[in-house]
């Protein structure tokens, strides 16, 4: 893996119910994430996706592409156009640095209004120096169920650093 390599990207229909489990799973019951009606009176299309299911997609994408044993370090991202029901994200994500076992990607995720999701991570891998470059076809890329990802907040940015063994904030296993 080298600076430049591109991810394969990922396509993850945005449906209401990824919408409404991501705000579930993560306890954020604002309604503009599970009620149509009150997200109009709002001022939104529709609901919308919160910023913690974006941020669970994004380091399922990341370590979908690195593989068993990927650790998240950092993943720092800041939103933009919202995820509305029925649109489909784009993830896409390029290499901008490796050293060793640690590298960093950028990543944006968009959507058919624009950029959703823009950012970087930092993620750890065993053999990370080795690893083939994801543009050859042998490049496996699994497929998840996107309604698993975890949710929460609607704030504009989110960085989660890790503190602990296993690479999660307070030492969990990941």
């Amino acid at each position: 893996m080298r600076p430049g390599d591109r991810l394969p990207p990922l396509e993850i229909p945005i449906t209401r119910t990824l919408i409404v489990a991501g705000a579930i799973a993560s306890r954020d019951y604002q309604d503009v994430h599970h009620d149509p009606e009150l997200a109009r009176q709002r001022g939104a299309p529709d609901i919308f996706m919160n910023i913690l299911t974006t941020n669970g997609l994004v380091g399922r994408y990341i370590t979908d592409c690195f593989g068993e044993g990927a650790v998240l370090r950092r993943v720092a991202i800041r939103l933009g156009a919202p995820n509305y029901p029925g649109d489909t994200m784009v993830l896409r994500g390029t290499v901008s640095a490796v050293d060793g076992d640690t590298a960093e990607v950028r990543v944006v995720g968009a959507n058919g209004l624009g950029d959703h999701v823009t950012g970087a991570v930092t993620v750890t891998a065993p053999g990370l120096a080795a690893a083939p470059v994801p543009d050859d076809p042998a490049f496996p890329v699994p497929a998840h169920d996107s309604a698993q990802a975890s949710a929460h907040g609607s704030v504009p940015t989110s960085v989660h650093d890790s503190a602990g063994p296993g690479g999660t904030p307070g030492g969990g296993a990941p």
